[in-house]
């Protein structure tokens, strides 16, 4: 199982890209950040790992753009910091 299984599950997640096979996993953690549920992240930290989440949620926050709502960033910053 791969992190782009979630989004062919749940396209809605995407719902404006063409081919949501070619996200990067760093795309689909924005979108499932952003858009999904609890459930849906809980899936995504295991099939990647918790700690491998954090480092592609860490590095595209080091970007010059930053895909996350305000809110989405301030509590998942705290709750990486709490269990990583």
């Amino acid at each position: 199982m791969t992190v782009n299984s979630i989004i062919k599950k749940k396209p809605y997640l995407a719902w404006y890209v063409k081919d949501p096979d070619k996200l990067s996993e760093e795309a689909v953690l924005e979108h499932v950040l952003n858009y999904g549920n609890w459930e849906d992240v809980q899936e995504f930290i295991k099939i990647n790992g918790i700690k491998e989440t954090a480092k592609l949620f860490y590095k595209s926050l080091n970007k010059k753009r930053i895909n996350y709502l305000p809110q989405i960033k301030h509590y998942f910053e705290n709750y990486f910091k709490k269990h990583v």
